[in-house]
């Protein structure tokens, strides 16, 4: 079986990819999350606490949070 990479085993671009996709995935997320807390129930399509647990899922979440989980007049 292969031993998983440490930090230190990566490249510097690799690392600097983790770094640059984690800062994306929380900006994404904290911008879904902060949307998600200011809406009124009734401009929300689901369970705001749904949405909620839906948006800590990746890229998927926040971006499906903004596509589908919004009423937008």
């Amino acid at each position: 079986m292969a031993k998983a990479k440490q930090w230190s085993d990566l490249s510097r671009g690799q690392q600097v990819r983790g770094i640059v996709t984690g800062v994306i995935q929380l900006a994404l997320a904290t911008a879904a999350w902060t949307d998600l807390a200011k809406r009124d129930a009734d401009d929300v399509n689901g369970r705001k606490w749904i949405w909620a647990i839906v948006i800590a899922v990746n890229f998927i979440g926040p971006i499906s949070y903004f596509l589908f989980g919004r009423r937008v007049d």
